[in-house]
């Protein structure tokens, strides 16, 4: 980023979206993003040269504390690359994503698996097995 970062917080939506429009309006900016924190805190943030940013966070100081409750606003000139960085990597994509559950598929069985008949075995006659008493062997075909 060469260009100056200008961020002006509030507590409360309206407050921040009338600190948004004010910025806009008065400087040639260009809105980064609004982010809504904890506590009903949002965050606004614009970029441009130095003077039209500090022109547009002054608007937009007004502008929230008029409607809203401003909670504070600060112009960064000329920032790091490292806070782009840090400023717009997606929070999503940090987080490790959760282990997919493991799906046993079923077998499948073609149709013309399904349709032909087994194959016949043959089971051949132990001879020498033991008979129970009073029973003779059946005769060999």
């Amino acid at each position: 980023m060469g260009r100056a970062l200008g961020m002006i917080e509030t507590r409360g939506l309206i407050g921040s979206i009338e600190a948004a429009d004010a910025m806009l309006k008065s400087a040639d900016v260009s809105l980064l993003r609004q982010e809504k924190v904890d506590a009903a805190l949002v965050t606004v943030l614009i970029q441009g040269d130095v003077s039209a940013v500090q022109a547009a966070v002054e608007a937009g100081s007004a502008a929230a504390a008029r409607v809203g409750e401003l909670v504070s606003a600060h112009v960064i000139p000329h920032p790091d690359e490292e806070v782009g960085k840090v400023l717009f990597t997606d929070k999503k994509e940090e987080a490790p994503k959760p282990a997919e559950p493991v799906v046993k598929q079923e077998e499948t069985v073609s149709t013309e698996t399904a349709l032909t008949p087994p194959e016949e075995t043959t089971v051949e006659e132990n001879t020498t097995a033991p008979q129970k008493p009073g029973k003779k062997n059946p005769p060999k075909e």
